[in-house]
């Protein structure tokens, strides 16, 4: 399960490479996708770039066009299935809300009948 700083950069990628199994960006245009309010800088993307690497997302290699950083990023079957993982992700917290929901309407009405009863 990703945090939240490792879920956005995922996304960024993840749309960057927009379902070409693979792409070539630079660190600038993956924290253009970013929201501002975190304030990422390129050090920090690359180590949670770096990260998911580590967790089998994609492959990262390091590469410069005309003195620029750039990533080639080839996406590993956990990357191409990111965005179904996401989707069940938002599909069990809905359920656990519900469930919640479920829960409190059920224990206040067992707690109105046991009240008329004994009242």
């Amino acid at each position: 399960m990703l945090n939240n700083q490792e879920n956005e950069v995922m996304k960024a990628v993840y749309e960057m490479c927009d379902g070409k199994g693979s792409c070539l960006v630079s660190p600038m245009e993956i924290m253009s996708i970013l929201p501002e309010k975190k304030k990422y800088t390129p050090d920090k993307v690359e180590s949670i770039l770096r990260s998911l690497e580590l967790d089998d997302y994609f492959d990262l290699i390091e590469s410069d066009r005309k003195g620029e950083k750039m990533y080639v990023i080839t996406l590993h079957p956990n990357g191409e299935g990111y965005a179904r993982e996401r989707q069940q992700m938002r599909r069990s917290v809905a359920f656990k809300i519900g469930l919640s929901v479920a829960g409190a309407v059920v224990t206040f009405v067992v707690g109105l009948i046991l009240r008329s009863i004994f009242s």
